[in-house]
C-alpha cells in the first residue's frame, strides 16, 4: 500500500457530527506534498482515520457555491 500524507493548512469548519464522534469538515488540504485543495470529507476524533471524501480546487469551489445558491433550498 502507497503512503499518504496530508496537511491540514486552514479548517474552514465542522458541516455535521455523527453519534460516534466521527466529523464533516471543510479544509484546505495538501495531499502527498501538492498544492493545497479545498477538502469536504469525514474525520475520526484525533483525525486517525479518514474518510472518503472530495477535493475541489478554487475554481470549482466558486462553481460550486453558485450552483448551490442557484437551488430552492
Amino acid at each position: 500500500m502507497t503512503s499518504l500524507n496530508y496537511n491540514i493548512e486552514k479548517e474552514y469548519g465542522v458541516i455535521s457530527e455523527s453519534k460516534k464522534g466521527w466529523k464533516k469538515e471543510l479544509n484546505l488540504v495538501s495531499w502527498n506534498d501538492r498544492n493545497s485543495k479545498y477538502d469536504l470529507r469525514d474525520w475520526a476524533p484525533g483525525r486517525e482515520k479518514m474518510g472518503k471524501g472530495i477535493t475541489l480546487t478554487g475554481e470549482e469551489l466558486i462553481r460550486l457555491r453558485d450552483l448551490l445558491n442557484e437551488m430552492d433550498l
